[in-house]
This record gives structure tokens, sequence and C-alpha cells, in this order.
């Protein structure tokens, strides 16, 4: 049993991603932003910009016109809290220039 407070490591969250991508490309895509927050925490900033970028790229194709659309699936991945919207805006806000 994993510890609920415990944030997932890189390559756990990373492992996540790679089972997710195949099958599910939004629940690839919070896993993808999760990596980034979890990336730009270490002070890894040019991983964590690359996630922004899999993320963004992930979620050009799906729709955004209403908020059940763009509402996230899972509170958190890996212990990583994820916004309840996720979408292009939401992203570029919280990462700024790393978008």
């Amino acid at each position: 049993m994993t510890n609920p407070t415990r944030v997932a490591s890189l390559v756990e969250l990373e492992n996540i991603f790679q089972q997710e991508l195949p099958t599910d490309r939004w629940a690839a895509a919070e896993t993808a932003f999760a990596l980034a927050v979890r990336s730009r925490d270490t002070g890894d900033w040019e991983k964590s910009r690359e996630w922004v970028a899999q993320c963004l790229q992930l979620l050009e194709g799906f729709p955004d016109e209403t908020e059940e659309h763009v509402a996230t699936k899972r509170v958190s991945v890996g212990g990583v809290p994820l916004p309840n919207y996720l979408h292009e805006g939401v992203v570029r806000d919280r990462f700024g220039e790393l978008a």
C-alpha cells in the first residue's frame, strides 16, 4: 500500500505516462502536466519545458469549447495536484515562460 501523501518520483510518473500514452491520451496529458510540475519543482527547467510541450501537444487533439471538455478526470497524479480544468490557457498560465 502506498502512502497517499507521498509524491511519486519523476521515474514513477514517467512510467505512468508511458503506460497511459498508447491507450488514454487525456490521462497522458494529465500526467505530462504533473511531470512538468515535478520537474519545475526540482529545478529542472529544461525537462519541465519538455513536459509542458508534451502536455500541450496532447491537448491539441481534444475539444475545449465547454468546461466538461476540459475538466480533469483526476484530482492528482502521483500525489501532484491537478487543476480543475486542463487546457492550453491553464498550462500557459501555470508555466509562463516554460510554455
